[in-house]
């Protein structure tokens, strides 16, 4: 295994206003006479990661479901129900790539996170990652790949252990792989604190004495380690300030370009994950109800949770030139997991919604090159059809009852990444590239 190189053309600073590590008063510990504070910097601006249509998937998740037991009160606890967190997805994370996972909170997009870096054992499904199956792989032999996946944590306060040094904490995974000798990790933990931008003499500072935006690096140096293939970044910016979310996801497009590392960027904050990823998929109570590319998914949205999500956005560059995009509300809550409606999970808020939508399950039929949409009635905002698109290729009527002369298509698996035909919402028939 090389070492990181102490200097990275990738990451560019300039001497300005923003420091190294964010906030100014953090950088003197309290009684600590010396004050030894870093130097300031200004974090250059990025454009949005760009989307490689010819790289070879990472990862491949299929059909890939997490149940958690629901048990009865009493001396004699019995198993009474399940939590379905996630139920049944599939997608691909592209090599050198970002896939980026939004939704409402409890959709499940963290609990696809941790299946994935296998802090879950998934309860069935397909997780093949660089070739090897890991969705039942032993601990024993899962060991070896969890240098090639790592994570960083969404609670930049919770997820260090207040009782180790930064030191320690950046250090732990080096000896317990045995990557470098023992009298090596102390200057390799201070070549990654330097990577992401923090002091490398801060290495025997407790996380308590850094700031928020400060820790959140201190958790992506431990995920950079091991120099990993795959990171799972859950809400990686969600509990920092605005200004410092920028640097963060200025440094992980940077040490992404660097080391060539693939991403599943978990998140709701739509407008990070429109910079970050190029492709994008929803998630609605456990279930991915569209998945395109960014381009496709925010100009021309096809599932109607989707179109909801960003009406809620705000348009800075609208609200400069007057008037304001209307605002589409759901009506009623989110189902409980435990309970989900039958067929379309989303039918008990969506205005489409009719008999068929009860009765039969969407699939998610791909529509464009790389676009892929689970709804009867799919379609662009204000363009939606009056029949189900779907009826045809699912061998059942309007209503969603079978019909005898129907033939159903027989390629509407739920297969991960995209394929050379699809279906044309506007024609009504296969088309392709």
């Amino acid at each position: 295994m090389t070492d990181l190189p102490p200097e990275h053309s990738g990451i560019r600073y300039t001497e300005g206003e923003l420091e190294r590590g964010e906030e100014h008063a953090d950088h003197t510990v309290q009684g600590d006479s010396s004050s030894h504070e870093l130097p300031q910097f200004k974090v250059e601006g990025h454009a949005a990661s760009v989307l490689d249509p010819n790289a070879k998937p990472i990862l491949e998740v299929r059909d890939l479901r997490m149940y958690f037991p629901v048990k009865s009160s009493g001396l004699i606890r019995r198993t009474i129900g399940n939590v379905q967190a996630v139920d049944g997805i599939s997608f691909q994370v592209p090599k050198g790539g970002s896939l980026g996972l939004v939704g409402e909170s409890g959709c499940g997009k963290s609990t696809t996170g941790r299946m994935v870096t296998r802090l879950y054992e998934p309860t069935g499904g397909s997780i093949n990652f660089d070739g090897t199956e890991i969705a039942k792989t032993s601990a024993r032999r899962l060991k070896p790949l969890r240098r090639e996946i790592q994570m960083i944590f969404q609670d930049p306060y919770t997820s260090l252990n207040p009782r180790h040094t930064v030191g320690t904490i950046v250090g732990t995974p080096l000896a317990i792989h045995n990557v470098v000798p023992k009298k090596q990790i102390l200057p390799r933990v201070q070549e990654l604190l330097e990577i992401v931008g923090l002091n490398p003499e801060h290495y025997n500072r407790y996380p308590h004495e850094f700031s928020g935006g400060q820790r959140q690096r201190i958790g992506i140096a431990r995920a950079l380690t091991l120099q990993p293939k795959l990171l799972v970044a859950d809400e990686p910016v969600s509990a920092l300030d605005v200004s410092i979310q920028a640097q963060v996801i200025n440094l992980l497009q940077d040490l992404q370009k660097e080391f060539d590392i693939s991403f599943l960027f978990v998140a709701h904050d739509l407008a990070v994950v429109r910079h970050f990823c190029p492709e994008v998929a929803v998630m609605y109570l456990g279930k991915i109800v569209e998945i395109a590319d960014r381009e496709t998914l925010y100009n021309r949205p096809n599932h109607p949770y989707t179109q909801a999500l960003l009406s809620a956005v705000p348009d800075v560059k609208q609200a400069a030139i007057g008037g304001r995009r209307e605002r589409i509300r759901l009506q009623g809550d989110v189902p409980s997991p435990i309970n989900p409606p039958s067929g379309c999970r989303f039918r008990t808020r969506c205005p489409l919604a009719q008999e068929i939508c009860a009765r039969v399950e969407p699939p998610l039929l791909q529509v464009g090159k790389r676009h892929k949409v689970a709804c009867h009635f799919a379609g662009e905002l204000g363009n939606h059809p009056d029949r189900p698109v779907t009826a045809s290729l699912l061998g059942v009527d309007d209503t969603g009852a079978p019909d005898a002369g129907a033939s159903p298509a027989a390629n509407l698996t739920n297969e991960p990444g995209f394929a050379d035909t699809w279906f044309d919402l506007e024609r009504k028939t296969m088309a392709s590239a």
